[in-house]
């Protein structure tokens, strides 16, 4: 059986949770593509900031500063959430297929008897597969945002201590 057997037999949720795993690897690239560049332009970064507190005292420089890379790094930190929301609703659509999956399991059996069991098979089948397919695309998306929210921890702690050296330098 091929990736697409299994798709069409997980039916609506299977579709559901493919579109969920393109749009949350998509958005998972492009945070790690904004991150690397994010890297490589720390020191203008840190120059356009220094510039905006330059005429205040140490203090106030320190605070300012610290404040300003605070919102600049909550605008890159938008779009993980749906990465983490990905995450969190994959595996509850795949107990949701799992639901579905049985229920129909026993609506066959209700329907025609215990006599063939490949009446419930089918529903067996959506169940399972939906619970492999929620947990496939959980699992990735739980994984890359942890790393990408962490990814973007270090840079701001590293962003955040080189402006506070700078500071320190400038009124030294």
């Amino acid at each position: 059986m091929n990736l697409m057997h299994y798709i069409d037999q997980g039916g609506v949720i299977m579709q559901i949770l493919l579109g969920l795993n393109v749009i949350g690897f998509t958005t998972m690239i492009v945070k790690f593509i904004q991150f690397v560049l994010l890297r490589a332009k720390k020191r203008v970064i840190i120059d356009g900031i220094y510039e905006e507190i330059k005429n205040q005292d140490r203090e106030a420089q320190l605070a300012l500063g610290k404040d300003i890379m605070t919102e600049k790094m909550v605008r890159y930190e938008k779009g993980l959430s749906t990465v983490r929301i990905i995450a969190s609703i994959a595996p509850l659509l795949g107990l949701l297929g799992t639901v579905i999956g049985v229920l129909s399991a026993f609506e066959a059996i209700s329907k025609q008897g215990l006599g063939d069991p490949s009446i419930f098979a089918g529903g067996i089948s959506l169940a399972l597969i939906t619970t492999v397919g929620g947990l496939i695309v959980a699992i990735p998306h739980y994984i890359g945002y942890n790393y990408l929210i962490g990814m973007l921890d270090k840079l701001e702690a590293k962003f955040n201590m080189q402006l506070s050296t700078r500071i320190y330098e400038d009124f030294s």
